[in-house]
C-alpha cells in the first residue's frame, strides 16, 4: 500500500478562513497564513486552498495569498476556485502554487484540461468534483455547490481523467461539514474505477473516518476542515492512529 497523505482544507473568503456545513451557514475559523503554518508544523503531507467567493475581485488576493503561503510553508499546497484559464493557472503556479484545482469552468469548458495537462503537466492539474446523491447516483454540482449540472460524476470523471487530469479531489456535498463521515460508496467507485489518485473530502468527524476512507473508499489522501480548525486532533495523532490501524501515512 502506498503512503497516504493527510490534508487539511482551507476555505477563504474575504481573507479568513471559514467552514460551513452542507456547503452552507458559514463561520469563521481563523487566517489562511497562521493556520497554513501550524498545519506545516504538525506533519501535513500537503494542503489545499480553496477561494469559494471565486470573484473576478478576489484574483489578486489569491495570487496574493499563494505568495505568502510560498514563503511561509514548506509543503505542497493547491489552490482553486475561479480558475477559468491557462493564464490563471499560470498566474498562481508562477505565485508559489503547486498544483492547481479547477471545478466550475471546466464543466463549462472541458477542453481547459486538455490545454492545462498539456502545458503545465498533469501532475499539476486537479480536478475538482462537488457531488450528491440523487436516487441512486451521484449529480455534478457546480459554482461552489449551488448549481445543480445535468452530468453524471463517474462519467465526468472519467471523461476529465481521458483529458489529463492527474488527481481527483471529490467531495460529497451530501457529507461536508457533518463529521458523520466520508461518502465511502462513491468514494469506492471512483477509486477503483480511475487510475489517478483520489482525494476524498467531506464527513470527517472522527479518527475512524480517516481509516475508512483509506481502506473501505479506497482513496489516496484525506482532506479535512473542521476536525483540525477547531483542533478536534492535530494531524499527527491521525497519523499515529492510521499507523496503529496498519495504514502508511507519509
Amino acid at each position: 500500500m502506498l503512503a497516504k497523505r493527510i490534508i487539511p482544507c482551507l476555505d477563504v473568503k474575504d481573507g479568513e478562513v471559514v467552514k460551513g456545513v452542507n456547503f452552507l451557514n458559514l463561520r469563521s475559523e481563523g487566517d489562511p497564513i497562521e493556520l497554513a503554518k501550524k498545519y506545516s508544523k504538525q506533519g501535513a503531507d500537503e494542503l489545499v486552498f480553496l477561494d469559494i467567493t471565486a470573484t473576478l475581485e478576489s484574483r489578486n488576493n489569491v495570487v496574493d495569498l499563494v505568495r505568502k503561503v510560498a514563503k511561509n510553508v514548506f509543503i505542497p499546497f493547491t489552490v482553486g476556485g475561479g480558475v477559468r484559464s491557462v493564464k490563471d493557472i499560470s498566474e498562481l503556479l508562477s505565485a508559489g502554487a503547486d498544483k492547481v484545482s479547477i471545478n466550475s469552468s471546466a464543466l463549462k469548458n472541458p477542453k481547459l484540461l486538455n490545454d492545462a495537462s498539456n502545458r503545465f503537466g498533469s501532475q499539476c492539474i486537479v480536478l475538482a468534483v462537488d457531488v450528491k446523491r440523487t436516487e441512486g447516483s451521484w449529480n455534478v454540482y457546480s459554482h461552489g455547490g449551488s448549481k445543480s449540472i445535468n452530468i453524471n460524476a463517474i462519467d465526468w470523471i472519467k471523461e476529465a481523467e481521458d483529458r489529463g487530469v492527474g488527481e481527483i479531489l471529490l467531495t460529497s456535498m451530501d457529507a461536508d461539514g457533518t463529521q458523520a463521515g466520508v461518502d465511502l460508496e462513491i468514494t469506492k467507485l471512483i477509486s477503483d474505477m480511475v487510475s489517478i489518485p483520489v482525494i476524498a473530502s467531506g464527513g470527517i468527524g472522527k479518527l475512524d473516518h480517516f481509516k475508512d476512507a483509506f481502506i473501505i473508499g479506497e482513496a489516496d489522501a484525506v482532506l479535512a476542515a473542521s476536525v483540525f480548525h477547531r483542533d478536534i486532533f492535530p494531524v499527527q495523532t491521525v497519523k499515529k492512529y492510521l499507523l496503529k490501524n496498519g495504514i502508511q501515512a507519509r
